[in-house]
């Protein structure tokens, strides 16, 4: 009777030793979450959140970038929405969720 040298390391490993606790997939679980939450969530949720409070605060004669990438200006304020000069004669209504950010401050990638 000849063995191959992969069936004898199996035959020298024998059996488990029982069944693993099931607490311990559980722990694992939530240190692969946490870790998740930590690097994609959070940063996320503080970066809106910052946004929000910006757009919050704004005001005419501000200088904004709105989503696309277009430069304008605040000259009207709404309840839901914005009207941008974006030319001498050019005025565009955007809403207050597409305004991107200030001219002139950096972006969060800009700051890494």
């Amino acid at each position: 009777m000849t063995m191959t040298v992969p069936t004898t390391l199996l035959a020298l490993a024998g059996s488990p030793q029982g069944e693993a606790s099931p607490y311990s997939s559980l722990v694992l679980m939530f240190v692969i979450f946490s870790i998740f939450y930590l690097v994609l969530i959070y940063p996320m949720k503080n970066k809106q959140k910052k946004l929000e409070d910006l757009v919050k605060g704004l005001k005419a004669g501000d200088k904004v970038i709105v989503n696309p990438g277009i430069f304008g200006t605040i000259v009207g304020v709404e309840d839901d929405a914005f009207q941008v000069r974006i030319d001498d004669k050019t005025k565009i209504k955007v809403l207050k969720s597409a305004v991107a950010g200030l001219q002139g401050s950096p972006s969060e990638t800009e700051k890494k």
